[in-house]
């Protein structure tokens, strides 16, 4: 699952330069937005939880918080594919989803391909598949940036 699109890169690190830091990772739905957070000195990850709520400010506001509490410096975003590697409407509405996270919170955001990793979560049995899926895209993008 390769990096489809680092944006937003900011002057703090660099150009072309991945922040070291905490990095928070997101499995964007329309119901239910995953989270999980990690460390690219360890290169690791885990689930934190799901953002569930009706209104998209209500569900912003949840996010700020954990922004507020974990201090990330990077943002990772899954970008739904089709199984050719294509966009589509998923797509669309993720990179969407990126766009207003960078606006908000003034964080550089990635981009990485989150093909299968719903699938892997559930195979997994994992209690939060959102949050866990949003753990396998942080890792992703760890172990191949970091």
């Amino acid at each position: 699952m390769p990096e489809i699109q680092a944006s937003h890169a900011t002057g703090r690190h660099g150009a072309g330069q991945p922040p070291i830091g905490v990095v928070m990772g997101f499995d964007f739905g329309e119901k239910l937005i995953g989270v999980a957070i990690g460390n690219t000195l360890t290169a690791s990850a885990r689930a934190l939880q799901s953002v569930r709520a009706e209104r998209r400010e209500a569900k912003f506001e949840a996010i700020a918080r954990l922004i507020a509490q974990w201090e990330p410096v990077q943002l990772v975003v899954g970008l739904p594919l089709s199984r050719e590697g294509k966009e589509q409407l998923r797509s669309t509405q993720a990179r969407r989803f990126a766009n207003q996270l960078h606006g908000r919170f003034k964080l550089p955001v990635a981009l990485v391909d989150e093909r299968y990793t719903s699938r892997a979560a559930e195979d997994a049995g994992a209690a939060d598949v959102d949050a866990e899926s949003a753990r396998l895209i942080l890792e992703q993008y760890l172990h191949t940036h970091h």
